[in-house]
């Protein structure tokens, strides 16, 4: 044998004996199947699951069928009186069909072209006050009907952000509403300019869709009574004449929907510490059926967040099969692309003692962008609340799983937020350690191209281990992973 080929199979060797060795750390890693996860995966974001949206039948189907695989892979129920459920109550405000708002006696119509920006009852006839500007508010009657062109927010959200129109619209919304709410009008009409205009339709059925809470008196303690409108830009000439007159009849329906986290568990080995958790953390709804893009009108959700459930899922079977010392405990929360309001509510009201929940891994979006990328938050300051935590998720990585960790979303001046969009926040802000897994975003976010063949099942697989391997490593450990100390 040369030289090199000698060289070869030593090599080869050498990485077989690594790999095995760092899978022998991590005992439940050969129960983390790829085709089991493109399985269930291609389930929970089928069209036939109609997106998971938070307070419909859709996103309790989709609790139950969690319910039903975390039971045959053998995790245990760990929601209220015996079962894997825990409920919540969803409350939403939404405005009525039945509503009616004429220009000059012209009916406009609602959703097409004009849409009231947040539900409030109102109802009102006059004559309209065109502002030239938003700074014209000199002759201001009060109670007057004022209406303006809708101009770019001060501070423009940063170029490439996603869903950037949206976050312009509503900004722009928001901070002309605030100015002018000052003058104690009965209604502010802003007319759409052109860069709202291009996606009124999509960020505009959320406004049709209403808004959802879990606090029914949350309404109250704003006490904001004025109602806002956006209309569309055809009918600006019409608002600026000065004989405009304006009359609305809007009615808020209001809904109590139930939403449900879905909570399992599967017990440690360890006579004491089996009474710890560590926490598998993801969401399980989406964004449901909604404006058609290209002929699709059902916002599958496979990356968001369909990956992490069924990630959680495997994880939990993984321990099942090989308990560690302390317990696993997989939630699956409801809600959380109406505002976090399933983790904000177990977080609150858990199903077991809080303190004994040790550590948070949640995960949102792990399933696309380029192969050996991936990102932790909650790993660096001001985020970070725990370095030990942190250190166990880098190690386990460097140990397994190999991937570039991208740290760099997690700055607090970073555009996206991101860390304060998933479901480790409600846990984080209640001084449990907590740490947040993903791939990041893509183009297909919270589109209906957000679909289960797109998918890096791969990947996908290896952020499971990934996330799996960090929370045995939690386990492990004599020592729960200590809160950093704060100044």
């Amino acid at each position: 044998m040369t030289f090199k080929k000698l060289s070869c199979v030593l090599l080869l060797f050498l990485g077989i004996h690594l790999v095995s060795r760092a899978q022998s750390a991590y005992p439940g890693i050969a129960e983390i199947d790829k085709q089991e996860l493109k399985r269930d995966l291609f389930t929970l974001a089928s069209d036939d699951m109609r997106g998971r949206r938070a307070g419909t039948l859709d996103e309790l189907r989709a609790a139950v069928w969690m319910a039903q695989r975390a039971r045959e892979v053998g995790l245990e129920p760990a929601g209220e009186d015996g079962t894997f459920f825990q409920f919540f109550d969803l409350y939403r405000k939404q405005v009525s069909e039945l509503s009616s708002f004429k220009l000059n006696d012209q009916n406009l119509k609602l959703w097409k072209d004009v849409w009231e920006t947040s539900p409030v009852d109102t109802q009102f006839k006059g004559t309209v006050t065109w502002l030239k500007s938003i700074e014209d508010t000199t002759n201001i009657q009060k109670s007057a009907i004022l209406a303006t062109d809708l101009k770019a927010p001060s501070k423009l959200p940063a170029e490439g952000m996603s869903l950037w129109v949206y976050r312009y619209a509503l900004s722009a919304i928001r901070e002309q509403s605030d100015l002018l709410k000052k003058q104690q009008p009965q209604a502010i009409i802003l007319v759409a300019d052109s860069t709202a205009s291009s996606k009124i339709s999509f960020f505009g059925h959320s406004m049709e869709e209403g808004k959802y809470q879990i606090d029914p008196y949350e309404d109250l303690k704003g006490n904001d009574t004025i109602p806002v409108f956006l209309v569309s830009q055809k009918y600006r000439d019409m608002l600026m004449n000065s004989s405009a007159t304006i009359s609305a009849k809007v009615k808020v329906n209001s809904y109590t929907y139930p939403s449900a986290n879905v909570v399992a568990k599967a017990p440690g080995r360890d006579p004491e510490l089996k009474e710890e958790f560590v926490l598998f953390s993801g969401h399980h709804d989406h964004d449901g059926v909604g404006e058609p893009i290209e002929g699709d009108s059902i916002w599958n959700g496979a990356d968001d967040n369909a990956s992490v459930s069924v990630a959680i899922l495997a994880a939990g079977k993984a321990w099942v099969k090989h308990p560690g010392k302390r317990s696993a405990l997989i939630v699956w929360h409801g809600a959380e692309e109406r505002g976090l309001w399933g983790s904000r509510y177990f977080s609150k009201h858990p199903t077991v003692a809080k303190e004994k929940i040790i550590a948070v891994l949640n995960g949102d979006m792990i399933g696309r962008n380029e192969k050996g990328k991936a990102a932790l938050l909650g790993s660096i300051p001001p985020h970070k609340n725990s370095t030990e935590l942190v250190d166990m998720a880098m190690k386990a990585n460097d140990e397994l799983t190999k991937f570039e960790v991208d740290t760099s979303w997690d700055a607090e001046d970073h555009p996206e937020f991101w860390y304060f969009r998933s479901d480790h926040l409600p846990y984080a802000q209640t001084d449990i350690p907590s740490i947040f897994f993903t791939t990041l975003l893509h183009p297909d976010y919270h589109t209906p191209k957000d679909e289960a063949d797109r998918i890096d099942l791969d990947k996908l697989t290896e952020m499971t281990k990934w996330m799996y391997a960090t929370g045995w490593k939690v386990s492990e450990t004599n020592k729960r992973p200590a809160l950093d100390k704060t100044e």
